[in-house]
């Protein structure tokens, strides 16, 4: 006799537990890099993190990883001029990327940012998925369509996550949301599912945790 399959609660508990269990295991920084020539070479699957200036990438990677100090966290805008890389057990690394959009640096600087954000984007071997994280409180703008614009061409999977979804009400959320589904559906590269999060509250953490183990090397 077969044994019965899982029921959906079942399944969905088990990959709760599954990606609990990966962001448990110790994540350590590996390098910082603000050139091409320093980074990596490839290893484990990446998930790569980017968002306008203060949109809370590196809140979200702590609130991930339950480390509160890994990854700096600032109210200054810019306040990330590098790429982060973060290993997650051998079996994920976690990338925090520059912000793009305002920041509190000289232009060349940022220019140069640009620059390296667009050929890792481009051109990184392990890049499993980009999760674009847009401000729940303002929704999508120009600069984060831009940014999608690029991914698309570039063929690299991303999806949309929602940050400081504590900051609004259940149905002013729900509405950007599906606003947000609205804009994306015109990105060919945009995974369907969006995220919805709060670094402060907990909200998402799990299912995103869940989610992010998908991609992960086996153990």
């Amino acid at each position: 006799m077969n044994e019965a399959e899982p029921s959906p609660d079942e399944d969905a508990a088990a990959r709760l537990e599954v990606g609990r269990r990966l962001f448990a295991a110790p994540c350590t920084f590996v390098r910082g890099a603000t050139k091409n020539a320093d980074l990596p070479p490839a290893g484990p699957p990446e998930v790569a993190f980017i968002g306008r200036s203060n949109v809370g990438k590196s809140s979200l990677i702590n609130a991930l990883t339950g480390h509160n100090g890994l990854a700096r966290t600032s109210v200054t805008p810019g306040r990330t001029q590098q790429i982060n890389f973060f290993d997650l057990a051998g079996r994920l690394t976690l990338v925090d990327l520059p912000g793009y959009g305002y920041a509190k640096a000289p232009k060349k600087l940022v220019e140069s940012w640009n620059g390296l954000i667009r050929n890792y984007l481009k051109g990184r071997a392990p890049l499993r998925r980009t999760l674009v994280l847009i401000d729940a409180r303002h929704g999508l703008k120009d600069s984060d369509h831009a940014m999608m614009d690029l991914l698309d061409k570039a063929a690299v999977n991303y999806q949309a996550v929602l940050t400081k979804a504590d900051k609004i009400g259940p149905t002013s959320l729900a509405t950007r949301l599906k606003d947000t589904a609205q804009q994306l559906a015109r990105h060919p590269a945009a995974h369907p599912e969006i995220a919805a999060t709060s670094a402060e509250k907990g909200t998402g953490i799990a299912e995103l945790r869940a989610t992010l183990a998908t991609l992960a090397s086996e153990a």
